[in-house]
């Protein structure tokens, strides 16, 4: 497969990530080609090469607004493809720390796809450009560079339906998308570049996903019902309205405390959690498939951006780079970003500089949500790992948020907009958020309205969406 003379950029890995990849390089390059095992055009169910296309995949706001950007009107699609929606802080039903927190329309427009109903339509969008091609059921087999492996100039693939041998892909660019699985750190050494610095955390989590066809309503104009997990119950859940008029179930625990996939243990496991209207909804609902398992032993991330060199034409984007833990619902967000990214470091048509891209996607892309995530995963006794003061500080007055949103909505609505990435965590600790804090906290406000102010339920979200 020879480059023609137009310019080209490779894709590997056709999920969301590689997705959004291909949607910014559209932009600059001839040709882009997006090579995976799948089948992948007009497929609408869950695929082999995406198990989390199975269980909940949250969209967080932040990750909403950056695909509207690159794909515009696609949210108004979801919602006429029957998609629900809402808003994360007021029409989420959240319990942290025991405690039903306060409700509060914040302008977080939650999207309730689920994961294939969203890469449907991401992929539609993506395949409607017009210089954008699919190499599916493809296996990637390898990287070419030049003969002094300076640069990348290609991929090596083989199709699995057709005996045709190892074909080559030229590339001016190419795009690793194939999520924690990559073999782009072992490419890179069989290339004579050092290994990877990959920062783990063992988190022990497993999760199970079951969805249903409601007999009753627990929602009441709500979105969704989340239950945290926390030291004293390291047990949560997600329950969400989600599209084909079903409701969408992940419950979860961490440190091998995982939930089974008996019909009837997996009922006990939700009644632990203390969220009566799930329990009841559940058991009571018509099952629609068999409870699935997934495991996820460890967290992860590659510091691309600390090595001293790194061949030119070629990224890594994504899950590839950082794998969140999916509890926190940031994988779907940082893939978005990391397009966006790449959209800047393509700006003047020329390739990309891989260490500029990779240093950018680390300060304004991952280091706040992994930073946030990490401390919120080292409350939990059993999660190995540095505790020094300053995190112990930070632990305790995040307690202290949670206790008060428990309280007072406002805080609800700032500390969403921190979790749906739209803020930075640094905003939790102005002065007068933090006076809220402590006054809700220590019981001296009056305790916000049951229900949220200003607009209902069922017209949370409708604001304009614009990337922040």
């Amino acid at each position: 497969m020879g480059n023609d003379g137009n310019t080209r950029a490779v894709v590997l890995g056709g999920s969301l990530g590689g997705l959004f990849a291909a949607r910014v390089c559209a932009d600059v390059y001839d040709e882009v080609v997006i090579v995976d095992r799948d089948l992948l055009v007009g497929v609408r169910e869950p695929r082999r090469g995406c198990p989390q296309g199975r269980h909940i995949s949250g969209l967080l706001t932040r990750g909403q607004r950056a695909i509207e950007s690159m794909y515009p009107g696609i949210t108004e699609e979801l919602f006429a493809d029957g998609v629900p929606k809402g808003d994360l802080a007021g029409t989420v039903r959240w319990y942290v720390r025991g405690k039903r927190l306060k409700q509060r329309n914040a302008d977080m427009l939650c999207v309730g796809a689920s994961r294939p109903m969203l890469e449907y339509h991401v992929r539609r969008r993506t395949e409607a450009l017009g210089n954008v091609r699919f190499a599916e059921r493809h296996d990637i087999l390898g990287l070419e560079a030049t003969p002094d492996r300076r640069k990348i100039t290609g991929v090596r693939v083989q199709n699995l339906d057709a005996d045709n041998g190892v074909e080559v892909i030229e590339a001016d660019l190419v795009v690793d998308a194939t999520g924690r699985g990559s073999r782009t750190p072992i490419w890179l050494e069989d290339l004579g570049y050092q290994r990877v610095k990959e920062d783990r955390k063992k988190i022990g989590l497993g999760y199970v996903t079951q969805h249903y066809r409601l007999r009753n309503d627990p929602y009441r104009g709500d979105l969704s019902i989340n239950g945290v997990a926390w030291p004293k119950l390291p047990r949560g859940i997600l329950f969400a309205k989600t599209d084909g008029d079903r409701a969408e179930m992940t419950t979860y625990g961490i440190l091998g405390d995982h939930p089974p996939t008996d019909q009837a243990g997996l009922f006990e496991f939700i009644r632990s959690l203390g969220i009566p209207e799930i329990y009841e909804a559940v058991t009571q609902a018509e099952p629609l498939e068999d409870p699935v398992r997934f495991s996820f032993p460890t967290t992860l991330r590659r510091r691309y951006e600390d090595m001293d060199r790194f061949p030119d034409g070629l990224l890594v984007v994504g899950d590839a780079v950082t794998t969140f833990n999916p509890v926190y619902a940031g994988g779907m967000t940082v893939a978005a970003l990391s397009a966006l990214t790449i959209r800047e470091h393509l700006h003047s048509g020329a390739a990309p500089q891989p260490l500029d891209y990779f240093r950018d996607l680390a300060r304004n892309v991952i280091d706040p949500p992994w930073q946030m995530t990490h401390n919120v995963d080292l409350g939990f006794p059993g999660v190995e790992g540095k505790r020094p003061l300053s995190l112990k500080f930070e632990q305790a007055f995040m307690a202290l948020v949670q206790t008060a949103a428990a309280r007072d909505s406002r805080v609800t609505a700032g500390y969403m907009r921190v979790a749906g990435q739209v803020e930075h965590p640094s905003t939790l600790m102005k002065p007068k958020f933090v006076l809220r804090v402590l006054l809700a906290a220590a019981g001296l406000t009056k305790p916000s309205p049951d229900r949220p102010r200003g607009r209902t339920a069922e017209t949370a979200g409708q604001s304009r969406v614009s990337v922040s």
